[in-house]
């Protein structure tokens, strides 16, 4: 259960990076039970338990080295540490050390079977390969790394007395494993580092839908009071040159900058209570775009042909609003349905469900759902919000009727 929790309190990033992460720590194992004892029991018959157990340790040093340079590529790749440079040029240094050594000791007669030298030198080098590939950022600097450690594979076997043949099929051995692994390392790190570009895209849209709709305030803030200033302002000057010549239309001008004055806080007024109110036509547009931008599949569901008071509207409007916002906000979503019910006898019911819900709040409770159940409270509704079975969390507002038809909403999915 708390594993499971665990799991699911990530976001969609964080899942990605998680399951990359573990798989790399996953190769350490399978260098050492795939290459070390493979190895280390094909030479057992005729090798010296010194030099049996040395190779087998160097193999283990090696994966360990590796699981620990691609961890950090991968804090690189997230953004979290500079790049690996130095870490990346040890491990290629060691792992081809480690090459030199194997075909040294296979060279002085130390060893058994020719297979035995061949399996550690190609596993530890497309497992270094694999590795070095999350280090890079371009495709065509990751498509050298294999012909190179072939290359260099093949040259150091005809160093040390190997034929010629049996080099070039090590060299090949080495060429298709680290083709292989190169490709699977590279796809996850570009997989990873695409998510990660998502998951910062999204939050940037968030930020830039805020500051632009705090563009339209003041806008329309300005649209309004900057004229009625204006005109306050000249017919201020102009009472001031009367009321200095002593003429009785000062006090005419002087009224009249009164009165605009009171209907430029009128305006002013209007301004605020419209971008406060909640349209519920605009807030389910707006839920759905939202939702299907965050990856999630949202379907929006209502009976056309009635009209909802303006109070209704503006208080199941701020319902959507705040549910949206604890979609978006907590858990790990993948759908979700809004849907929106009128019963015979004219009472609303709107309906907020998604996946995904934590079985435990995250942090302490918002003010949120407290503010709805006030809004909702005016006109005598109630608000009811919690988890439900399949790892679902339902949020349910109603009003009491009578209303009626709802204008200018359209199914959408």
């Amino acid at each position: 259960m708390k594993l499971s929790g665990w799991w699911k309190n990530r976001s969609s990033a964080g899942k990605v990076e998680l399951y990359t992460r573990w798989s790399f720590h996953f190769f350490v194992a399978i260098e050492i039970f795939s290459i070390g004892l493979v190895a280390l029991a094909s030479m057992a018959e005729k090798t010296s338990p010194v030099v049996g157990l040395t190779l087998f340790l160097t193999v283990c040093a090696h994966s360990v080295l590796v699981g620990f340079l691609s961890s950090r590529a991968v804090d690189w790749i997230v953004g979290r540490r500079e790049r690996p440079v130095r870490l990346a040029l040890v491990t290629t240094a060691l792992t081809a050390a480690a090459v030199i050594a194997v075909f040294a000791v296979r060279a002085s007669g130390h060893t058994g079977d020719p297979s035995g030298p061949v399996t550690l030198v190609t596993g530890m080098t497309c497992f270094t390969g694999g590795t070095l590939t999350l280090c890079l950022r371009r495709v065509r600097h990751m498509r050298y790394l294999a012909p190179a450690a072939a290359v260099f594979v093949g040259l150091a076997a005809l160093a040390f007395g190997t034929s010629a043949g049996e080099s070039a099929g090590t060299a090949v051995a080495v060429l298709l494993s680290c083709l292989f692994l190169c490709a699977a390392c590279g796809f996850s790190g570009w997989l990873l580092n695409t998510v990660y570009e998502l998951d910062r895209t999204r939050e940037l849209q968030a930020q830039l839908a805020v500051a632009e709709e705090r563009l339209r305030f003041g806008r329309d803030l300005h649209d309004v009071m900057g004229r009625n200033l204006a005109v306050i302002a000249l017919k201020s000057e102009l009472a001031v040159q009367l009321a200095r010549r002593e003429r009785p239309e000062a006090v005419d001008q002087m009224v009249e900058v009164q009165r605009i004055a009171r209907e430029s806080q009128k305006e002013v007024r209007d301004v605020v209570r419209g971008y406060r109110e909640a349209d519920l036509a605009v807030e389910l547009e707006g839920a759905r775009g939202v939702l299907h931008a965050a990856g999630m599949d949202c379907e929006v569901e209502f009976e056309q042909g009635r009209e909802l008071p303006a109070e209704a509207q503006s208080a199941l409007g701020w319902v959507v609003r705040e549910a949206t916002t604890n979609v978006l906000r907590h858990g790990d979503a993948r759908t979700c349905v809004i849907r929106l019910t009128a019963a015979p006898s004219g009472a609303l019911t709107l309906v907020v469900e998604n996946d995904g819900a934590p079985k435990a709040p995250a942090g302490p409770p918002g003010s949120g759902l407290a503010g709805l159940r006030e809004r909702l409270a005016v006109l005598d509704g109630t608000l009811e919000a919690g988890p439900v079975d399949g790892g679902r969390f339902r949020l349910r507002a109603e009003i009491p009727g009578p209303a009626g038809p709802i204008r200018g909403l359209e199914t959408r999915a």
